[in-house]
């Protein structure tokens, strides 16, 4: 008799413990920015199954993950640095890395998380596991001065790459003795880069220009080659508009042959040949653009915009080059972030206080969630990807 209370125990344990298994792979976050707190979603039921307190300033947050898609690492506007547990639930160590960082990186094998800091201004990397410090890198310029840094991220070979908006310099940072990192600088790239990002591939890293029309490119299986100019003067004898909100190049587009490109301060999105980085066209749209996004297969582009069009987005056909549609989800559209095969796109409309899901064939709504004020949307997918 007992054995067979055991056994009934024990098989009761068993599917309880079985029936709590998940995967990863459908997980995402949400960033909830004034209740310094994430949602954690399900993709695939389209649904808010949790939320992490606690994570301080989250105004300009973003998040990485671990390689297989448990952990998010939340890099927060006052500096906070947090390693949340997405199957748990729960926050699993927070530290105060700096005074003010805007996001940072995870490197190839997945050991090493980088913060990129503007006070005070360098790149802080610490283990994935412990969130312990590894190394140091102030971003050192001039008489003694420090750079903000912006435009960090991970590159083939356990490097990272940055931008240093003060210096006008880009430095490429080989950690795989984190102890002693070996860094590489371009100097003299181009006026106040901004912010960068590594193409689909791992090759080239590019940098906008904010001080000057163009960008800069660094051949990332050609370091020795240097930086150098592309699409230099695209807004050339044109009045300049004001900047109402700088272009977040983490969201440029690469779909084929092309990459999409925010031109800065324009009602325009730029269409570039990924083969020579030279400017094939342009298409007009309906206001500054912030987030310029492919859905993953390339057949459509996804524009958000800044003040006062920031309750806009517009769907570019990259087939025919033209404006598909134009969607109004919500108020102050902040981010997008397609699901892992691009069937849905889940939407932020921070002053609504919700996310809007759109399937992306019929463009039409699918689904709200509530969130309080939400800004960032960060899906595990990126785990698997380069430059993310």
């Amino acid at each position: 008799m007992r054995i067979s209370v055991a056994l009934v125990c024990a098989a009761a344990v068993m599917g309880c413990a079985m029936s709590q298994l998940r995967g990863t792979g459908d997980l995402g976050v949400v960033i909830e920015r004034a209740a310094g707190r994430v949602q954690i979603v399900d993709t695939s039921q389209r649904t808010k199954i949790g939320a992490v307190s606690g994570l301080g300033d989250l105004s300009h947050a973003a998040i990485v993950y671990s390689r297989d898609g448990r952990y998010a690492y939340v890099f927060g506007r006052d500096g906070g640095l947090s390693k949340v547990d997405l199957l748990g639930q729960r926050l699993v160590k927070r530290i105060v890395q700096a005074g003010n960082s805007i996001g940072g990186a995870i490197s190839q094998d997945g050991r090493l998380i980088a913060a990129q800091n503007y006070t005070p201004g360098g790149v802080r990397v610490f283990s994935a596991e412990s969130l312990e410090l590894l190394a140091d890198m102030p971003a050192a310029y001039g008489d003694g001065k420090l750079s903000k840094v912006v435009g960090l991220a991970d590159a083939p070979g356990n490097r990272f790459i940055w931008s240093l908006f003060d210096a006008n310099e880009i430095w490429l940072a080989d950690l795989s003795n984190p102890h002693n990192p070996i860094v590489r600088k371009f100097a003299a790239v181009g006026r106040e880069p901004y912010d960068g990002l590594v193409t689909p591939d791992g090759r080239y890293y590019i940098a906008g220009l904010f001080g000057e029309d163009g960008l800069v490119l660094v051949d990332l299986w050609h370091p020795e080659a240097g930086a150098r100019r592309i699409l230099q003067g695209y807004g050339k004898g044109e009045e300049k508009l004001p900047v109402y909100k700088m272009p977040h190049l983490r969201g440029w587009a690469i779909a084929g042959d092309r990459a999409y490109l925010p031109a800065i301060g324009r009602h325009e999105v730029l269409v570039v040949d990924t083969k020579t980085w030279s400017e094939t066209s342009r298409i007009a749209v309906a206001g500054q653009p912030v987030f310029v996004m492919a859905r993953p297969d390339g057949r459509q582009v996804w524009v958000n915009f800044a003040l006062p069009d920031n309750g806009k987005v517009q769907v570019i056909d990259t087939e025919t080059q033209r404006i598909a549609q134009t969607l109004e989800p919500g108020k102050a559209v902040l981010h997008m972030e397609f699901t892992p095969r691009g069937e849905n796109v889940w939407i932020s409309a921070r002053d609504d206080d919700r996310i809007i899901v759109y399937d992306t064939a019929t463009l039409l709504p699918l689904a709200t969630l509530s969130a309080d004020k939400p800004s960032g949307i960060f899906f595990t997918a990126r785990a698997l990807r380069i430059g993310l």
